[in-house]
């Protein structure tokens, strides 16, 4: 979890091309975290703020 949107946007952006899947940046409370999309469920609560695909 991260406080920086834009560092964890990085990320997530990263990891999308490292692992050629999509990934999900999302933000719980006042922290960013990044998750691959097909590990999300719609009822966890999550905010989601981007999607990025490979």
């Amino acid at each position: 979890m991260s406080h920086d949107l834009s560092l964890a946007q990085s990320r997530a952006f990263q990891l999308s091309r490292d692992l050629m899947v999509p990934v999900t940046v999302f933000a719980v409370d006042s922290e960013y975290g990044v998750l691959p999309s097909d590990e999300i469920d719609a009822d966890d609560g999550l905010k989601v703020i981007h999607e990025f695909h490979p």
